[in-house]
Formats: structure tokens, sequence, C-alpha cells
């Protein structure tokens, strides 16, 4: 198999491998084609990429990883495609420590694996993946899923070598062993890649503020394209849609499903049906992010008022909301607990709520880490998470390393505080039902303290008005 990126003009098989596709519908090819299918083209010319700006950190990440396991054969696959309907596929995307140790973002090939093999002093690492399948095989023009007359030009083994500065082979040479330590089935393997990403690079930290950009941007499309939701009976999936299109164009994709929740649907955490309308005198929860081809993703929540300006008791939620984000931002600093973000948080909303009459006990009492919780009916989420290639990121780490680990310069999370009052919960007075609010922000812990990465997206009730007026001016 030709693999120096060049193609030449050898006859492929005469006989097609299996499709992909149903065979009922298979055509058979005439012996005219077979004689000619691998005549008639022009050469392409040979080019060896330069490595790829995050190779030298892709390295340093994947000699932790030797450093952590010696004299063990580890081996991280990159996942394989998903049947989404009989021979349609979801898009790909790789398993998040696999593009994290190899650099391979959106590019990513399925079913590739990266395996490390033990040696005296570390491990030889190499990329396997299926090599591509051009004109001077038959796959080229009889396997829809990895025929290149099908799916367009893909990667040579000796390109991604240097592309990635990883040594490469033919996915067929990969041969796994009884003893291989293999992501998600070895817990301590699984462990130790989600808690390499808790401390962000600053190849890392530079993709984080690109994909913070672009869904800055979805966000201003949104707001532009107001009227034009409104209009809609669906305006929430014109919402999604006009996102999407901003993520896609200027990114990879989104990074998670959009919740755009407006009126009552922004009471529920996880609203991604977006099949309603959006209804001025309602507020709209709008919350997305854009994925760069990186694979990091930004994640970012704002509240909006649908006809411009908020009530008097929309104003007062949305700025509780704001108030106990405020005060979580400043109580992060290096060396906190991440858990000291959520607590503090959880002291506004509680003396909040107990102020407005909504608590049968004291904010006091409501804080009691035993007896009280009375507030979280309102807001039963954390305040943060980390984030990074994944939307959630570090989700393996252990508890000590994560909800009770200490904050460090290069961790980057949200937060996220929300109040959120059912539409039919009768705890609370008629006013506030069907009123739901989160704002959440993307933050990067320095060593001089955080930096709001979001802080550039209108985030006060002021400001939220200004952006919508300005808009419509």
């Amino acid at each position: 198999m030709n693999t120096s990126g060049e193609s030449d003009t050898t006859t492929a098989s005469a006989e097609p491998q299996q499709a992909s596709a149903a065979t009922n519908r298979r055509q058979r090819y005439g012996q005219g084609f077979l004689d000619t299918i691998s005549t008639g083209w022009a050469d392409r010319p040979a080019t060896v990429p330069v490595p790829r700006e995050q190779a030298s950190y892709a390295a340093a990440r994947r000699a932790a990883v030797s450093a952590a396991f010696p004299g063990q054969r580890l081996v991280i696959p990159a996942g394989s495609l998903k049947q989404r309907s009989n021979d349609t596929d979801y898009p790909f995307r790789a398993h998040s420590a696999f593009s994290h140790l190899t650099g391979w973002g959106a590019d990513s090939e399925p079913d590739s694996v990266l395996v490390f093999d033990p040696t005296d002093d570390g491990h030889d690492v190499t990329l396997y993946f299926r090599e591509r399948a051009d004109r001077t095989t038959a796959e080229f023009y009889s396997d829809a899923s990895v025929g290149e007359f099908w799916i367009g030009p893909r990667p040579a083994l000796e390109g991604v070598a240097v592309d990635l500065g990883i040594a490469t082979d033919h996915l067929d040479a990969f041969a796994p062993g009884e003893a291989d330590l293999v992501i998600d089935a070895d817990e301590d393997l699984t462990r130790f890649v989600s808690e390499l990403r808790l401390v962000k690079d600053e190849y890392e930290i530079a993709q984080m503020r690109l994909a913070v950009d672009v869904t800055a941007a979805g966000f201003d499309d949104i707001i532009a394209n107001l009227p034009r939701i409104i209009e809609h009976p669906r305006g929430e999936r014109v919402v999604e849609g006009v996102f999407h299109q901003r993520a896609r164009s200027d990114g990879n994709a989104v990074g998670y499903d959009t919740i755009a929740a407006s009126g009552p649907h922004a009471c529920y955490l996880h609203w991604t049906r977006n099949d309603g309308a959006v209804l001025p005198g309602d507020l709209i929860l709008v919350d997305a992010g854009a994925e760069v081809d990186s694979l990091y993703t930004a994640d970012i929540t704002r509240t909006l008022p649908v006809s411009g300006t908020f009530t008097d008791i929309q104003r007062r939620i949305y700025e509780t909301v704001r108030e106990a984000a405020d005060a979580a931002f400043a109580a992060a600093r290096p060396g906190v607990s991440f858990r000291t973000l959520h607590e503090t948080a959880m002291e506004v909303l509680a003396t909040r709520t107990a102020e407005w009459g909504l608590l049968p006990v004291t904010a006091e009492e409501a804080l009691d880490a035993d007896q009280g919780g009375h507030h979280r009916r309102y807001m039963v989420h954390g305040t943060s998470h980390h984030l990074g290639i994944d939307v959630h990121d570090c989700a393996q780490a252990r508890r000590e390393m994560y909800y009770d680990g200490i904050l460090e310069p290069g961790m980057v999370f949200t937060i996220e505080p929300g109040l959120y009052f059912q539409i039919d919960d009768l705890t609370v007075p008629e006013e506030y039902r069907g009123i739901g609010v989160r704002i959440e922000d993307d933050i990067l812990m320095t060593a001089d303290g955080p930096v709001n990465l979001s802080a550039g997206i209108p985030r006060t009730a002021d400001e939220v008005e200004a952006w919508i007026a300005r808009a419509k001016a």
C-alpha cells in the first residue's frame, strides 16, 4: 500500500471489498470500470506537513503518562463510529484522553489506537490507524466508510507521524495483549489521564480563549436575530440553529447540546428539546459553548429578557444570581478549595431566598450541612465544574483532587449559580413561578487570581438590556 502521500497508477483489485452500505442496493461493477478506475488521475504532489502546534505539548503529556506506568503496556483507543440509523453514523469525535495525548482533534481517525509499549527506560509510543484507501486500492471506490472516492482524501501514515510527532503504523499491525491497561477499563489509567487535565498548559489555555471568543460571537448572533426568533413558533430551535451556525463555521461544532430554554422551560436544567416559542415578557436561558478544532470547548450561560427589559421580579432574581456568581469569583484564589466556590454561592442564595420568605427556616439553618439544604430546592446543581477538552472535564478524577481539591494556576472551570422556580412550585409566590435564571462564566486561575475569560459577554442586568437595545438600534 502506498504510504508516501502520492498516488500511483496500479490497477485496483477486480474483487472489491464488501461495502458497509446495505447490500440490497449495491450495484455491480463492470469489467471496464475495474480495468480503468485506477488510471487517468493526476498525480498528487507529495507534501510532508510540519508538526502541528500542539505536538510538543502532547509529547510532554505522554511523557507524564509513561513515567506513571513503568513497565506496563498502555492502550488508549480513539473509539469507533457510532451508528445513527441504518448505514449513517454520528459525526466522529475521538475519546478525550486520546486527543489530549496525541494532539489529534477534529481530524482524528476512527478506530485509531495509541499504544505505549514498555522499554527499559520508558515506553515506545505508536499511533495505529487505518491507512488511506486511495485509488490504488479497491476500497477507494467500494467502501463508503474509508474510500477516498466517497469521503475525500484521508491522512497517510508518514504524514501523520510528522504532523503529530508520533511513530505510526497500520491498524492491522496492532495486537492487543492480555496484560494491557486499557483506558476506561483500567481504573488507575483512566483516573491518571483525567487528573492530568486538571491543570492546563499554555496551548490549552489559548484554545479555551479561542472557544470563548467563538461562543461570544454566537451569543451576539442570537441577540441580533431576536426579532426572527420571536416570530417563529419554535423560536428556541432558531436560537439553537443560529448558535450552531457560528460554532460550526468558526469552530468545529457545539461542545454539547445547546440549551435554549424560554419561559418556564428555563427551570428545566437540561432542556434540549428546544421546541418552544420565545415570547416577549419571558426570559430565555441560553447555555451554549463552541468547540474548536482542537476539541476544547467553552461553556457559557446568559439569561436574556426577550422584550429587552427585565421586569422588577426578573431583575431581582437575576441580580441575586449575579451576586452569587461574583461572590464565588471573589473567593477563588490559588490554595482555596474548589468546593469553596459552591459554598460561597450557596450562602448568597440561601440568604436572599430566606429574605424573600421562600424558606421555612433561617438562612443559617438552611446552610447546615446535615439538617439544612432547603434553598437547594431552587438550585439543585453544583456551582462549578472543570472545563477543557470535555465540557465536564476531568470527570474521572478522584474527589479529593476535584471537588475537595485545591485551586491551582492553570485550572479552567465554570462558575454558574442559578435560581429556578418551576411553574407549578407552590412553595413560592405566583410571580416567581416559571422564572429560571443562570449566569455561567469560564474562569482561568492564575498565580495572581482568577480571570473571567467570558467577561466580555454582558453580565449585569443593565449590560444585558443595553446589549439588546444596541441590536435593535
